[in-house]
């Protein structure tokens, strides 16, 4: 049995006006086919999702990075890739939430990378109608900061700014991690040489690396 959306509403820590757009979105073909009542699937909320997730990923890499046109794009379709996208939904395991039919169901569709990645974009097609743009933005940023990209801008940079000193050693050390197991946050700490340089939260232990990098950078001499 899939889990309810009410506590997917929790783990994405935003409350629908209109809770029928969440359904809809966690509703795969293969159940709308298959169910006795009339059920619509979210094939067209994903068409929807991916433009949304386009436009704040282009928004986030044009203010987050200088570099030329032609790396923002490749970066851009490394963040919104199905690669990327069954990451980011198997941190909030998306795939436990979806309404399947029984065929899918038994074929592995909860885990399966095409089916949990285009209900991601489905949920964020969902979370724009209901709350705008905003509160689409709140939700997809978090897992944009942690991905391949983010940790090139971010963690590797800091490494290559530290490793002007050649004696410099980075650390980063869980400081602190609250919630409940379907809503972690995690604090950790970036340090060198045993000096810290900034804190950073996230909802995995590598989004809050990423963030204390990025606190870090900011306040570094480069």
């Amino acid at each position: 049995m899939p889990r309810k959306p009410e506590e997917l509403q929790q783990v994405l820590h935003y409350q629908f006006k209109n809770p029928a757009l969440l359904r809809i979105a966690l509703t795969h073909t293969s159940y709308a086919n298959e169910s006795k009542v009339p059920a619509t699937h979210n094939e067209r909320l994903e068409f929807l999702g991916d433009s949304v997730l386009s436009v704040v990923a282009a928004d986030y890499l044009f203010h987050q990075s200088d570099r030329p046109e032609g790396e923002l794009t490749r970066m851009r379709a490394s963040l919104v890739s199905e690669d990327a996208l069954f990451q980011f939904a198997s941190e909030i395991e998306l795939g436990e939430y979806l309404r399947l039919g029984h065929g899918e169901e038994l074929g592995g569709g909860r885990t399966r990378p095409s089916v949990v990645s285009d209900a991601f974009e489905a949920v964020i097609a969902a979370l724009y109608l209901d709350g705008g743009l905003e509160a689409a933005r709140r939700f997809i940023l978090p897992f944009l900061s942690e991905g391949k990209t983010a940790e090139e801008d971010y963690k590797t940079r800091l490494q290559e700014v530290v490793q002007q000193d050649p004696g410099a050693k980075l650390t980063y050390v869980v400081e602190d991690e609250t919630g409940p197991d379907h809503a972690k946050q995690f604090t950790v700490g970036v340090f060198c040489n045993g000096r810290r340089l900034a804190g950073g939260v996230g909802r995995s232990k590598k989004a809050a690396e990423q963030h204390a990098a990025q606190q870090a950078l900011r306040s570094l001499p480069q």
